[in-house]
């Protein structure tokens, strides 16, 4: 069932008022890939009542259209930062918008976040906790550097005004926070939390001011470099960050939700539709992608640099049940407009379901190394088997054409499975693509790709010749390659282009600028031009010359 939209859904339902308003500069899609529907659906199961405003219109009174809620506002700029949303790696304008209906970009502002919160201010003076979550807010949520403004920016939570920031996957913290308001009781020592104090949390690990840092790189580096540490740390500390006069308190991260846990989450009553208020502006072209699509899992044990996952989702990988995923399957194929095609069966990496530790259980649960770099951890348990098996059972539903693996896989992963790798290589390309592979070396020069911390060009030689034994319906592969990485200039560009046309043997299309988006590693390392050992590095800052080395691959110049 939908959540309530407008005053009169909500009169409906016999409401007077909300007791949590969600905003987001997605458009409303009730799917277990869109996070208002998740959080709200999630505090709706547990007796909040709950509704929505997605893409507000920001030239009225939009945003008040339902009163004020009884408990918090709820803000987040959608599925994407509003800045990578809007905005190409060259800073022009994206046109399109997957998330809007219409398809036309024209409904979400930059720095979302911000706006949203000042408009419900506007509107509102003294009114219920603004909380800011998604993407946008969790990777800015300390000091860090804002490609469009070229410059490092306070945490996201001063600019915006807003009262707390949920930062990470926040069912918990949602919900956590929803029953501690609702009770009266003190909030500020839940996990998952940011909130602004006039005074640092006593025994935290205080960073680098914002004002130091805005200062001096070098002091940038450092703050980065000590806010990542502990957030990867068993143990993490409390977090005090100064910022002028008051300082940013930075709770710890609240723990991965169990199995049980996320398949609670993904068996809530989504309808996987558009509510038919936003549906009658025009059709959602990312409904076409995720109608039909299941996350099997959460996390990615990957931590490339330039990755912004580990930051957000995690890196310990947290897979749902097989009954779960089954019966998700199961509803699916019970939608008037099913097909037969299930678009895609994976998660952040497709085959990283099922994958574990041998030392600590969930994979990716280690602070002082990572699972798959600069080589594979001895102590990771695959789960190519697995996921095997629970492609095959959902094949087999009633109804089930094919299932397709979208996202995105690890070759290396494959290679360095002896023992299931290539059986598991077999099916995916016998059963379960749609003509072609999709994989991302990013890279073939060596010394860029240990700065992404992504594995030898030797590791994807190996796959391409795995990939020929596999291949029998002559499916093809597709590579997506990063220009521009801190660490590369054209000499490792043309690098790429030699490699390409002795091994690869195509004319690469899928090539696109690396884009600095907050609080990744690669981003600290483009704006103190250091790589993460304090290594001074060469870093291409200029528009045309980052078009140029694009161009060294797509048209030979």
């Amino acid at each position: 069932m939908f959540l309530p939209v407008t005053k009169e859904e909500m009169n409906k339902l016999g409401w007077d008022k909300a007791d949590i308003i969600l905003i987001s500069g997605d458009t409303y899609i009730d799917s277990p890939f869109i996070g208002i529907a998740v959080i709200g659906n999630l505090l709706a199961s547990k007796g909040f009542k709950v509704a929505v405003i997605a893409q507000p219109d920001i030239n009225n009174d939009d945003i008040a259209r339902l009163g004020e809620p009884a408990l918090y506002w709820g803000v987040t700029a959608g599925s994407m930062d509003s800045f990578v949303a809007n905005y190409t790696a060259l800073n022009k304008f994206r046109n399109d918008d997957d998330l809007t209906p219409g398809g036309i970009n024209n409904r979400r502002p930059d720095r979302a976040c911000m706006v949203y919160t000042n408009l419900i201010r506007k509107h509102f003076k003294n009114t219920k906790p603004i909380i800011l979550g998604g993407v946008e807010a969790s990777l800015r949520r300390i000091v860090h550097y804002d490609f469009k403004d070229n410059a490092l920016r306070r945490s996201i939570l001063f600019d915006a005004k807003a009262d707390m920031i949920s930062y990470g996957m926040g069912e918990r913290t949602m919900l956590e926070l929803a029953e501690t308001l609702k009770n009266a009781k003190e909030w500020r020592d839940i996990k998952g939390l940011c909130y602004i104090s006039k005074e640092k949390k006593e025994n935290s690990l205080e960073l680098p001011s914002f004002e130091e840092c805005r200062d001096n790189k070098d002091k940038f580096f450092e703050m980065f470099s000590s806010f990542y540490k502990n957030s990867c740390a068993q143990r993490e500390k409390t977090i005090s960050q100064k910022h002028a006069e008051r300082y940013l308190i930075h709770n710890p991260k609240q723990p991965p939700l169990t199995t049980e846990e996320l398949d609670a989450v993904y068996g809530l009553d989504y309808t996987r539709e558009v509510h038919p208020f936003y549906a009658k502006a025009g059709k959602v072209n990312a409904q076409e992608t995720i109608k039909f699509s299941i996350t099997t899992h959460r996390g990615c044990v990957g931590e490339c640099n330039f990755c912004s996952i580990a930051v957000h989702q995690g890196k310990e990988i947290v897979s749902r049940s097989e009954k779960s995923i089954l019966e998700e399957a199961e509803k699916i194929t019970k939608l008037k407009d099913f097909k037969g095609y299930i678009t895609d069966l994976g998660g952040p990496t497709a085959n990283m379901f099922a994958v574990k530790c041998r030392i600590n259980g969930n994979a990716g649960n280690c602070e002082s190394k990572r699972c798959l770099f600069p080589k594979q951890c001895e102590n990771l348990i695959f789960g190519h088997n697995k996921q095997t098996e629970i492609l095959k059972k959902a094949g087999m539903l009633e109804g089930v054409k094919k299932v397709f693996i979208s996202s995105g896989i690890r070759y290396d992963m494959i290679c360095n499975d002896t023992e299931n790798g290539q059986r598991y290589l077999d099916n995916i390309v016998e059963n379960h693509t749609s003509g072609q592979m999709k994989i991302a070396p990013e890279h073939c020069d060596d010394t860029v790709l240990f700065l992404m911390g992504k594995p030898s060009a030797k590791q994807l030689g190996k796959f391409i010749e795995m990939f020929k034994k596999s291949n029998k319906k002559n499916n093809f592969l597709t590579y997506y390659f990063i220009a521009a990485y801190p660490g590369c200039g054209e000499k490792e560009m043309k690098n790429l282009k030699s490699y390409i046309g002795r091994n690869l043997k195509i004319h690469p299309e899928q090539v696109q600028i690396f884009t600095p988006t907050p609080s990744t590693n690669a981003t600290m390392m483009y704006y103190c031009e250091k790589d993460l050992s304090g290594n001074k590095i060469f870093v291409e800052k200029d528009r045309n010359n980052k078009q140029r080395q694009k161009r060294v691959i797509t048209d030979g110049r």
